[in-house]
């Protein structure tokens, strides 16, 4: 579901630039909550106090506060890539659902955005991979020395294919992932009593913040299975601290049913959710602020602290058409200025 309407004022490198800070951002002051999640859903944390900030404190205490951001690096890393596949990849499936004349519906445009995220999740998946293997390590007993050791180690140890393993439960998790985008996306007109394109900034808000609550309710048991199977290896101390032994993925979710019951694929839940909010608001408030600064760049707004418009500047105009009227207008008073400075 998108999160901001396309602006023509800014170039393709803007709002691809815009996007990997308000996420890399994003990501940094969430990412202890992420933390707290996969060690959740991996197994690694046991014992009565099992919540979020338990989690959080647990390892501050034995690992100290850089450990927090474990596995952050290479989540910020994959963000930039990750993008450019995903608007590339939802690029090519807009034009395959337009019809004849040039438009798409909804549907069609929530299908190629799940599609894309699927693309994109398929060709980045070995990064997945490395940030829950860095963040299931102890750092003071590292296995793992960084991203490129982490990926040459596994390469070695396991082999090319054990850098896509539990990519078929992300597969099969699109499924209820696309479903609860569709289901939230149905009901906005009825939840907030009006038409989509009149939503405020806060409505659209709260709209990305509701889908995501829902589509990571809904698909949360195969990531957990998945953050199983990607922490899992003989080769970590405790076969990196997955608390059930399996043989695949259909034996995992036997497994952890078998021991915790239907419950236990929601662990880490809450962490993820409590994620939701901050992880959005920080999203959207950089991402308006670097918008800013990119639009008093191409000359569209007089200040970079607000969204006042430039006086005689049409909005509607792209950054090069902009660029070339201004070179236009530029040479046009040079030219008019010759003959008055010769008399």
């Amino acid at each position: 579901m998108a999160t901001w309407r396309r602006d023509g004022r800014l170039t393709g490198s803007q709002r691809l630039l815009c996007a990997g800070l308000a996420g890399t951002l994003s990501l940094s002051l969430t990412a202890p909550l992420e933390l707290a999640s996969v060690l959740a859903q991996v197994g690694a944390v046991r014992g009565p106090g099992r919540g979020p900030g338990a989690a959080v404190l647990g390892v501050w205490r034995a690992e100290g506060p850089r450990a927090l951001w474990k596995g952050n690096a290479v989540a910020c890393l994959r963000l930039f890539p990750y993008s450019a596949v995903q608007l590339a990849a939802y690029r090519k499936f807009v034009v395959l659902f337009m019809d004849d004349l040039g438009h798409i519906s909804q549907w069609s445009a929530i299908m190629a955005g799940s599609l894309a995220g699927m693309v994109s999740t398929i060709v980045m998946y070995p990064t997945d991979l490395i940030k829950t293997r860095l963040i299931v390590q102890n750092m003071l007993e590292p296995s793992y020395r960084g991203v490129l050791h982490a990926f040459s180690t596994v390469y070695q140890q396991e082999g090319f294919l054990a850098l896509y393993r539990g990519l078929s439960l992300t597969v099969l998790g699109a499924l209820p992932f696309s479903a609860g985008s569709l289901l939230v996306y149905m009901n906005l007109e009825k939840i907030w009593n009006g038409p989509r394109d009149r939503f405020s900034l806060l409505q659209n808000f709260a709209n990305v913040c509701l889908a995501a609550a829902v589509t990571q309710t809904l698909s949360f048991p195969f990531d957990t299975v998945k953050r199983k199977m990607q922490a899992h290896s003989p080769y970590l101390p405790h076969c990196g601290g997955v608390d059930v032994h399996f043989s695949g993925a259909m034996d995992c979710f036997r497994k952890i049913v078998k021991a915790q019951g239907v419950l236990g694929l929601w662990n880490g839940l809450a962490a993820s959710l409590l994620k939701i909010v901050p992880y959005f608001g920080v999203m959207f408030g950089t991402f308006e602020f670097c918008k800013r600064i990119c639009l008093y760049q191409n000359g569209y707004i007089v200040s970079p602290l607000s969204y006042k418009l430039t006086p005689g500047v049409d909005q509607s105009l792209k950054p090069q058409e902009l660029r070339e009227l201004k070179k236009f207008l530029k040479s046009g008073k040079l030219k008019s200025r010759k003959p008055t400075e010769w008399n």
